[in-house]
């Protein structure tokens, strides 16, 4: 296994069984939960985050350990359970193409893949990468402790279409760094956390940054903040930052009101962000919270064990419910869960993990298209060396769009199952020009008069497909600057 901060440590767990379908019930609706894939070490072990759906409707993903090197891997999974290993770390001499993926990885304009690994690289602190659908690796950079080391967030494309990413320590305090990265390699370094005293800014930034509605970043540290109600590291903070790097902590946690946030945030449609924190809460088994752009906070719902403990990430679904894992906790066999949580606060346990059938889900999940839940668990299968599952809800399938804002003319595909034969796209009702690239994605652009609001696609197969979240426009520009042709 990785050498992981103590922090992230986990503990060994003896060998479960194989792939399994399970149908469960919570509340009035069934979930049927099943392992698509176990890992058994030479094709990945351990897959530390969740996954990712590419254009061509598989799923990528990455592994901390196993491989042909024992360096992690880079993945792609069919719709139908089937894993291919595209690429093994410490392929290089001494690691320098990257060790320890810790990332999940983001898909470019270009159509490659993006990421992170923990360690390797020149210095051994850590790389950024860039990898094609069929394997091919570039290293884009590699840490030198002076401009970070260890990244554990994965990265995020923002508007200006260059990525921004953090840095779990290093840096001029060793604290950890937020940085941006062009998709040609040039990094800079945007702020140094530990700047303040006492490290009340915050110290070891985690998660995955998000480009919020208003244009800035929004993210959390694991530790630091305001140490008076905390233990001597801080319990961790939230913070707001331009692109240009000036940062302003808008919340710093206290124990009684969460500590040690790890899975990042997310915007929901009216501007409000939602968040987790591995532990504190009323049961000292973490909370979900809710934050405003000024930070206003308030905790939505603490954990107590047999729903859960120690959540870490959350995405939003497209029926506006959120939905997460914990690592550990769940009833009957507290080995981790999932579950889903409405935006007023009433959880549901949608499944609890027994150790035959996975164990110890670090990652959140991914909404595919196809309306279905993906994630890994970081143990589990035959070798206990993890798995990738699937939960079904029953939601319907949906398109998405990336990016997911952007000014009139900005090239934009559009991701779906199903999609061949589409007969239109509009954004917001605004008809848009398009070209089926295959049957997982549209190529269009958004067109002249279009506002924020829904993508709606029209295909003979499935009717109607909305988009999962309201496309943002950010600004119009002048008809004669506009974009035309595909």
């Amino acid at each position: 296994m990785s050498q992981l901060d103590s922090w992230k440590q986990v503990c060994a767990v003896v060998a479960i069984c194989a792939a399994v379908t399970l149908v469960l019930s919570a509340g009035s609706s069934a979930q049927t939960f099943h392992v698509m894939h176990a890992f058994n070490g030479t094709d990945g072990a351990n897959p530390y985050v969740g996954l990712v759906q590419g254009t061509d409707g598989n799923l990528y993903g990455t592994t901390i350990d196993g491989g042909v090197n024992s360096g992690g891997n880079v993945f792609k999974l069919t719709p139908g359970g089937k894993v291919t290993s595209i690429y093994d770390f410490c392929s290089q001499p001494n690691c320098i193409d990257g060790q320890y993926p810790v990332t999940v990885l983001i898909q470019g304009a270009d159509g490659n893949f993006y990421g992170t690994t923990q360690s390797g690289g020149t210095y051994t602190f850590g790389t950024i990468f860039k990898i094609t659908p069929t394997g091919t690796l570039t290293v884009l950079h590699s840490f030198n402790g002076y401009d970070g080391a260890n990244p554990y967030g994965s990265l995020m494309l923002a508007a200006n279409g260059d990525f921004y990413g953090s840095a779990d320590v290093g840096g001029t305090y060793g604290a950890g760094t937020i940085f941006t990265i062009t998709p040609g390699g040039a990094l800079t370094t945007l702020y140094n956390f530990c700047a303040k005293p006492r490290c009340s800014d915050g110290q070891y930034p985690a998660g995955q940054l998000i480009q919020a509605s208003d244009g800035n970043l929004y993210g959390v540290t694991h530790a630091g903040g305001d140490y008076a109600n905390c233990n001597v590291d801080g319990c961790g903070t939230v913070f707001k930052m331009t692109l240009s790097g000036k940062l302003t902590t808008l919340h710093s946690f206290e124990a009684t009101d969460g500590e040690y946030p790890y899975g990042g945030l997310i915007e929901d449609g009216t501007g409000m962000f939602y968040g987790t924190t591995s532990a504190g809460g009323a049961g000292n088994d973490g909370i979900v919270f809710t934050i405003t752009s000024s930070g206003a906070f308030n905790t939505l719902y603490s954990f107590s064990g047999p729903d859960g403990s120690e959540p870490y990430a959350m995405l939003l679904g497209s029926d506006g419910n959120f939905y997460g894992t914990t690592l550990y906790g769940g009833t009957e066999f507290p080995r981790g869960s999932v579950f889903e949580i409405t935006p007023s606060g009433t959880l549901t346990n949608l499944h609890t993990f027994d150790g035959r059938h996975g164990k110890n889900p670090y990652s959140g999940l991914v909404q595919h298209t196809d309306g279905n839940f993906y994630g890994t668990a970081y143990f589990g299968g035959p070798d206990d060396d993890g798995i990738v599952f699937t939960v079904s809800t029953g939601l319907a399938p949906f398109v998405e769009t990336q990016p997911a804002s952007g000014n009139v003319g900005v090239a934009v595909t559009i991701l779906g199952t199903n999609l061949k034969g589409a007969t239109a796209v509009s954004f917001d009702g605004t008809p848009a020009q398009f070209t089926v690239a295959s049957n997982s994605a549209i190529l269009t652009t958004v067109p002249a008069g279009a506002k924020t609001g829904t993508v709606a696609v029209t295909t003979p197969k499935h009717g109607t497909l909305n988009s999962n979240v309201a496309f943002r426009v950010t600004r119009l520009l002048p008809r004669s600057r506009l974009r035309t042709e595909l």
